[in-house]
């Protein structure tokens, strides 16, 4: 992203047209770390890729990261989840869903305010945390 957009700019965004967006910021951390950290066939990456960016394992890695946010962070969050309008998939949970809705609004509010450093200490938080990690 070239542009970086200020807090006002992002807030007229919906939460889910940044849940949009937040889904591929995140599931691009997801596909560069498997790649860095694991150098196998295409399609084993996309089987750990599937179970890395599902919505129970962000709703667990939400749950986790809840405590590391700013109360500014977590109302975005907060958006997120609460936001209507979601359709959820036949093999997810509606609460989880919902929070991973949330984690990925949060993910795409930070990336539209350019805060990258801010978004990598967040994923790294998440990758690192071992009860999400095994999920």
């Amino acid at each position: 992203m070239t542009k970086k957009l200020e807090i006002r700019e992002v807030n007229q965004f919906s939460p889910l047209t940044l849940a949009f967006l937040g889904d591929a910021v995140y599931e691009q951390l997801v596909r560069e770390r498997l790649v860095i950290e694991a150098n196998m066939s295409a399609g084993k990456l996309h089987d750990m890729k599937i179970k890395l960016v599902c919505s129970s394992y962000q709703s667990n890695a939400i749950e986790m990261l809840k405590e590391h946010l700013t109360e500014y962070e977590y109302a975005i969050y907060k958006r997120g989840r609460n936001a209507s309008g979601n359709t959820v998939p036949k093999n997810a949970n509606a609460c989880e869903y919902r929070r991973a809705t949330g984690l990925e609004c949060l993910f795409g509010y930070l990336h539209l305010l350019g805060e990258k450093q801010r978004i990598d200490e967040l994923f790294d938080l998440i990758w690192n945390f071992n009860g999400v990690k095994e999920s």
